[in-house]
């Protein structure tokens, strides 16, 4: 379940959805979209490109190392194994490629440019990926952003902050769990996080409160 730490308050939800339906009416009386635009890019995301991808790509990487060193050498060639939806590729997916969290070292996912993101396993991007200031710290001192996120770095833990483009788009494996032995890669596919793959969080153990 994702930390209160990444929730926007109800108001200014309510404020972006009410610009997004101004926005969107307008386009469809100027001729621009069609109707049923809107609701053809959100069935996208909720069926097709989403962080429940990423979820199948971390979960098979756990119970299986040979798979987890091609995903980490060969990105877009090891996910084309699990035969996720068609269009992986497309939406924000070309060059993605996955590092790895373990014993001594933590990744962190930025983009200092703007907001570029594999949406196709970790969905849109939130509005703090996007903001300035997460950008810029993220930067100067993971460590300390880190720690406003829940995630205590130890200083004998190296971090590798690493910045995604639109030549290559970052994304995180982390670290397998507690208390996960004799999981289904379904049942480890629940506790990931888009967060985690982000390297703001970590995957709880199912045993935590």
């Amino acid at each position: 379940m994702s930390s209160d730490l990444f929730k926007y308050n109800d108001e200014r939800e309510a404020a972006s959805a009410a610009k997004v339906r101004a926005l969107e009416a307008l386009l469809i009386e100027k001729g621009v979209i069609g109707s049923d635009s809107v609701d053809a890019v959100l069935d996208h995301f909720e069926k097709i490109a989403g962080p429940f991808n990423g979820a199948r790509i971390v979960a098979r990487a756990w119970v299986d190392p040979a798979f987890k060193q091609r995903l980490i050498d060969d990105t877009p060639t090891a996910i084309a194994e699990l035969q996720l939806p068609v269009g992986m590729e497309g939406a924000e997916g070309e060059h993605m490629a996955a590092v790895a969290n373990g014993p001594g070292v933590h990744n962190l996912i930025i983009c200092t440019l703007c907001s570029c993101y594999p949406w196709p396993v970790l969905g849109l991007p939130p509005y703090w990926y996007k903001d300035p200031v997460f950008r810029a710290r993220g930067v100067r001192e993971p460590r300390a952003v880190l720690r406003e996120f829940g995630v205590p770095i130890g200083e004998d833990i190296e971090v590798k902050v690493w910045d995604s483009s639109a030549q290559i788009r970052w994304f995180v494996v982390p670290e397998r769990p507690a208390n996960t032995d004799g999981f289904s890669e379904e049942q480890l596919a629940a506790l990931v996080t888009p967060e985690a793959m982000m390297g703001v969080a970590l995957v709880a153990s199912p045993t935590a409160a």
